[in-house]
C-alpha cells in the first residue's frame, strides 16, 4: 500500500510539474505571477494616491514636473502607469531595475529621465516570470502607441523600431535630444543571451 501511495504521489507531482512547464511556455510562470499581481495591486494604490494629490499639468509644464518627481523617487516606489494596447498591456512601473524591484513589475532605469523631461526614458521588464509584462514586446510594430500616465500628466509615444542587442549595450539608455521611450527585456524567451529593445518617439500634444 505504501509503495502504491508513493507511486501515486510521484505521478501527481510529475503532472503538476508538466502543467507548470506548459503554462510557462504558453503564457508565464504561474507561481511568480501571483506574487507580481499582489505587488501590482500595491503599486496601483500608490499611484492612485499620488494622482489625487498632484493635479495633471498641461504638456508645456511636464518637463519641470518630471524633474521634480525624479528627485523624490526611491527604489521600489510606484512611478506611473504603462499602457500598450497593441499587446494588451496595462501595468504599473516601479522605480529600479534590480531583481527585487522587477518582481513587482516593469522597472524604470534610475539613470534615465521620467516621461515628459524631453530625453530618454528607459524601462525594463520580464518576459516569462513575475507576470511576464514584456512577453509580447517582439509583437510591437512601427507606429504602435505607448502611453505613460504619470501623476503629473500623460505622455504618448509611437514605436519607431526594434533592435536585438547584446546585454552590455548600454548605449540604448543614453540621453537623447528628444522625448524617447526605450523598453528592454531578455531575448529570446527563456534566455538572457541577448536583449530586445523597443524605441518609441514622444508625440507632440
Amino acid at each position: 500500500m505504501t509503495l502504491r501511495r508513493l507511486s501515486t504521489l510521484l505521478i501527481v507531482g510529475g503532472i503538476v510539474l508538466l502543467l507548470e512547464a506548459g503554462l510557462t511556455l504558453l503564457w508565464q510562470e504561474p507561481a511568480t505571477a501571483v506574487y507580481a499581481r499582489v505587488q501590482q495591486h500595491r503599486l496601483a494604490e500608490e499611484i492612485a494616491q499620488a494622482e489625487r494629490s498632484a493635479p495633471p499639468r498641461t504638456p508645456p509644464d511636464l518637463a519641470p514636473a518630471a524633474r521634480r518627481a525624479a528627485r523624490r523617487l526611491e527604489a521600489g516606489d510606484a512611478v506611473g502607469r504603462l499602457e500598450i494596447p497593441a499587446i494588451g498591456l496595462e501595468t504599473v512601473v516601479v522605480e529600479g531595475t534590480d531583481p527585487g524591484e522587477l518582481r513587482s513589475g516593469p522597472g524604470h532605469y534610475p539613470g534615465t529621465a521620467l516621461p515628459g523631461a524631453g530625453t530618454t526614458v528607459a524601462i525594463a521588464g520580464h518576459r516569462t516570470t513575475y507576470g511576464a509584462p514584456f512577453r509580447r514586446l517582439d509583437d510591437l510594430e512601427r507606429g504602435d502607441v505607448i502611453t505613460v500616465r504619470m501623476p503629473y500628466g500623460r505622455v504618448v509615444y509611437r514605436v519607431e523600431r526594434t533592435r536585438i542587442v547584446d546585454p552590455d549595450a548600454i548605449w540604448v539608455t543614453r540621453p537623447a535630444g528628444r522625448e524617447q521611450l526605450v523598453l528592454t527585456a531578455c531575448h529570446p524567451l527563456y534566455s538572457a543571451e541577448q536583449r530586445i529593445v523597443v524605441f518609441a518617439r514622444g508625440q507632440r500634444a
